[in-house]
């Protein structure tokens, strides 16, 4: 029986070539009323760290039981995984290499499969370097259309699913210390702090592993500093972010996935 469930994608293969298309024409072969809907094609090439956040972002705005099919796959046809695991409120379809880790430290597997069935792919001779066409698009449709997640391969244990390393945000005794986990097509420098450990007004961020130690100010907004400048802030995803205003953070301080900053309150 049908289930007409949502479909989402979150790709690395930008909007120049056909790859993007023909994943949305795989979906309709199987039901071409399926209603698909694009997170964004625009992952920095195998960023795997990049997809994990955005994926991580985006999820909880659609409704209960959406597939999100998610493909940066440096690791296309090695001995990587392809899996779907259930969630208690969406399903996730793509490689197992730590992208999904993002969702998953925020909605529980409740289990999870191997894409092992090739009853469930567009062909059982898939291509080696395009299983986002052969394999998750075609599993992700049959699962939207109310295929069983058991019917698409062999159950695994969700705690062997790949999880993407990333230092965790620690609380110290001036405040909570963590790491940048995104950087976003302004050039915000988005950490992995969350918005809710900030304790009133007084703050600032510090970043600990430059050379020559940088204290950036805390404001509201991006226009709470002057035109250039830098300045911390709690952003609309719900993380501590560093901004420039009128500017690019990450151009000013090259900063990347993983380099250490610290909240320090006043």
């Amino acid at each position: 029986m049908s289930k007409n469930r949502i479909i989402t994608l979150l790709t690395d293969f930008g909007l120049s070539d056909v790859y993007v298309g023909v994943m949305k024409g795989a979906i309709a072969q199987i039901n071409p009323q399926l209603k698909v809907i694009d997170i964004t094609h625009q992952i920095p090439s195998q960023n795997i760290a990049a997809a994990r956040f955005c994926l991580m972002t985006a999820f909880a705005y659609f409704p209960p039981e959406t597939v999100h099919i998610a493909v940066v796959d440096p690791g296309v046809g090695s001995k990587r995984r392809g899996v779907a695991i259930k969630c208690a409120n969406c399903f996730l379809v793509g490689p197992d290499n730590g992208l999904f880790s993002g969702v998953l430290s925020r909605e529980s597997a409740i289990a999870s499969v191997e894409l092992t069935n090739p009853k469930y792919w567009r062909t059982p001779q898939p291509s080696s370097t395009f299983h986002g066409r052969d394999i998750f698009a075609a599993a992700g449709a049959h699962l939207a259309n109310g295929v069983a997640l058991e019917d698409l391969g062999g159950a695994i244990d969700p705690a062997s699913l790949v999880q993407l390393e990333i230092p965790n945000c620690a609380v110290t005794a001036t405040g909570p210390a963590g790491c940048i986990q995104y950087v976003d097509r302004f050039g915000n420098l988005i950490t992995n702090i969350p918005n809710n450990c900030i304790i009133g007004n007084n703050w600032s961020l510090t970043i600990s592993n430059s050379s020559d130690a940088i204290r950036i100010p805390s404001g509201k907004t991006y226009s709470d500093s002057q035109p250039g400048d830098l300045v911390a802030l709690t952003g609309s995803d719900g993380w501590v972010e560093i901004a420039v205003n009128g500017g690019s953070a990450q151009s000013v301080l090259q900063l990347e996935f993983g380099d250490q900053v610290q909240v320090i309150y006043r």
